[in-house]
């Protein structure tokens, strides 16, 4: 393999905040360089800094030898350089084939020729193995399949360097096996693949080199086969993390809710369970399986074709969001950039936001209460910030999440429900996020988590319930699950 692009002494800074310190590192090519570090340690900077999105300080790029200043996202592309966002960037309100050959539509006598482009489109995703229609809107696409299409639009490009930023955070076991299979055709072919993921597994599984960044800094480059996992977690973390799951020590008590024969057609069917104070429950299954639908249904977004839901033994009658809020119950949803947060509002306003009746005072909100309550949960959840006035989109990943739970611990719920909690977050932020969990069963919350990785399921759960394809499959107890068990249930509809 040869060096094919070179950052030398790159610096970044924003106002007073530096975030990248004469960082130094080269990519090769027919190699797939994965790029490690905690939120906020600056790898999106850098790749901002190659595709044109922000500009360096100072430093220089090289790309085949020769020192490049990338302006723009269109330069960086036209120099063969493309990027898989973690974030999607689809407009909804237009096609898969529209949004993958956005700005370079094939023209005819003046016209988009949209036969030609279907026909490309199609090409494109058959060569990843997406069975999806070119003319559906993205709108009517899972989360899994709208990632699918944004790996799809970077590949379209024919780029040298492909940037992976987070790219199987939505998708599927299956559809992982797909994208590895891709990357590494692009490896035989002579591309450049840089890599960023917090799933240890498959950084493993699918990269030749690791970089790792820590606050702005290089930590080292070493080739994967020389990094063992506890030395990748403390160059990231910049110390030992014996233990990422914590010791659990709660008490679980009396069911406080009880879920009997909910279905929805197309999502779900005579799904039943409960679960208690104190306990975490995880539920277990592949995408598509109807786990999401499920608590969304108890939170009111869905309403039910039959079934009953029961808070303490009593039957409620749930409508809407703010019914299940008055009911203590709050839901931190799998998306939350799209669903959990305002981005461009400031942090104080994320966290108050569905409390504003607590706060309120004669029909004017209460500033120095609501101040107050956002403080004691800012530290309480011990969230980095400089101040809870910036804007929530400025914070790293695990940060946010954090900002999310606050939100929702802020209304005093008795069940709270988290729908992927550690979805993109790194590993210390994991730990932090565990932590918290275990600090809220022990106060006595039921705790809901559905999670697609089997590790944090294992490692946190009390109890296991297994979805497939709409139905209930399986129950476990901590003692009888293992990733073993929990993905036959999770197959058990799929033969």
């Amino acid at each position: 393999m040869s060096e094919f692009l070179e950052l030398k002494g790159i610096a970044k800074s924003f106002g007073d905040v530096q975030v990248l310190n004469d960082v130094n590192v080269r990519f090769n090519k027919g190699e797939v360089h994965a790029l490690m570090g905690e939120n906020g340690a600056g790898k999106s900077t850098m790749m901002k800094i190659l595709t044109g999105i922000h500009m360096p300080t100072s430093g220089e790029i090289f790309l085949k030898g020769e020192s490049l200043k990338i302006k723009n996202p269109r330069e960086a592309l036209s120099k063969g350089i493309s990027m898989i966002h973690q974030e999607l960037s689809s407009i909804k309100d237009l096609s898969i084939a529209e949004n993958i050959f956005l700005g370079r539509e094939p023209v005819k006598y003046g016209f988009i020729d949209y036969k030609e482009m279907f026909k490309k489109t199609e090409e494109v995703l058959n060569s990843i193995g997406v069975a999806l229609n070119p003319k559906t809107k993205i709108r009517d696409l899972k989360v899994s399949d709208m990632q699918m299409v944004e790996i799809c639009k970077a590949i379209s490009y024919d780029a040298e360097i492909i940037i992976m930023d987070e790219p199987t955070s939505a998708i599927t076991d299956r559809e992982v096996e797909k994208l590895f299979g891709v990357i590494r055709d692009l490896k035989d072919n002579g591309k450049s693949i840089i890599y960023i993921s917090h799933k240890m597994k498959e950084i493993y599984d699918i990269c030749d080199v690791i970089t790792v960044l820590r606050d702005g800094d290089i930590v080292a480059t070493k080739p994967t086969t020389e990094v063992s996992n506890n030395e990748l977690i403390s160059m990231m973390v910049g110390r030992e993390l014996e233990d990422v799951f914590p010791d659990k020590n709660n008490v679980v008590g009396e069911p406080i809710l009880s879920i009997k024969n909910f279905s929805k057609q197309s999502m779900f069917n005579d799904i039943n369970f409960e679960v208690r104070k104190g306990e975490i429950l995880g539920i277990a299954g592949l995408m598509g399986a109807g786990r999401t639908e499920v608590v969304e249904s108890i939170f009111g977004l869905h309403k039910l074709d039959e079934g009953e839901i029961q808070v303490n033994n009593k039957t409620i009658q749930i409508n809407g969001p703010w019914d299940a809020i008055g009911k203590g119950i709050a839901l931190v949803t799998e998306d939350r950039k799209e669903q959990g947060l305002a981005l461009c509002r400031s942090v104080k306003e994320n966290i108050s936001i569905s409390s504003l009746a607590s706060i309120d005072k004669y029909g004017v909100l209460d500033r120095s209460i609501e101040n107050e309550k956002v403080n004691d949960y800012i530290k309480a959840l011990r969230i980095k910030l400089h101040s809870k006035n910036q804007e929530a989109g400025q914070l790293s990943g695990g940060n946010q999440q954090k900002i999310v739970l606050a939100k929702w611990l802020m209304t005093s719920p008795s069940i709270l429900i988290l729908d992927e909690p550690t979805r993109g977050i790194d590993i210390g932020a994991k730990s932090e996020i565990y932590k918290l969990m275990v600090e809220f069963a022990n106060k006595g919350f039921a705790i809901i988590m559905i999670s697609s990785e089997l590790p944090e399921i294992l490692g946190m759960s009390d109890r296991v319930l297994v979805f497939s394809n709409g139905e209930k499959t399986g129950e476990l107890t901590r003692e009888e699950a293992n990733q073993e068990k929990i993905m036959e249930y999770a197959t058990a509809n799929l033969r």
